[in-house]
């Protein structure tokens, strides 16, 4: 029977494939998220989802799925990935405040067998303008260091900050699964086959 596995540390990831019904087991490993400076946008995405699942290449049993992912959030062409301390994650913040910026996941699946579907979602995120208070108040009281672009949508600061997406609510969050149902069915994982 196939084994679902994956690689991620984050619970919002855990939390929408336990959502979806399946069941897997978590796997972690230390992955270096540098990547070549000639990428831009969701090339990058999916060329850290790609980095990472290759460090997990030889660990896989022939039935094997490892599903990996990155997020990251773009606004123009700079890329704020996750911030090094508060004082990023508020010039971070204050840089996306009354703006709109895209965000994207990319994702990918590898089996023991050696076959590999990478793939990304994009969603254009747009804040009402926010003051430095709120800035200020949402980094002390949510530690938002763990998230791309300093913040999480299902945080308070996406309660009162997102005005409006255009594409997926779960790729901001870190999952674009309506994409990931679709190509777990294609290896055996849709409701009823695990």
């Amino acid at each position: 029977m196939p084994r679902l596995l994956l690689a991620s540390n984050s619970p919002r990831r855990r939390q929408l494939l336990t959502d979806l019904g399946l069941t897997y087991e978590v796997r972690l490993k230390e992955v270096d998220e540098a990547y070549p400076e000639h990428l831009q946008r969701a090339e990058i995405a999916e060329y850290l989802a790609a980095h990472k699942a290759s460090a997990y290449r030889t660990d896989l049993e022939p039935d094997d799925v490892l599903l990996t992912a990155d997020t990251i959030v773009c606004l123009g062409a700079e890329v704020l990935n996750k911030p090094a301390d508060e004082v990023e994650a508020v010039r971070m913040l204050t840089q996306l405040q009354g703006r709109a910026h895209d965000v994207y996941t990319g994702v990918c699946l590898l089996t023991g067998q050696g076959q590999q579907v990478v793939f990304s979602d994009q969603t254009r995120v747009h804040f009402r303008p926010l003051s430095e208070a709120e800035i200020r108040y949402y980094v002390r009281n949510y530690h938002p260091l763990d998230k791309a672009g300093a913040y999480g949508a299902q945080d308070w600061i996406g309660l009162v900050a997102v005005t409006r997406l255009e594409g997926s609510y779960f790729n901001v969050m870190g999952l674009p699964v309506h994409r990931v149902y679709e190509e777990l069915e294609k290896l055996g994982f849709g409701v009823g086959q695990s």
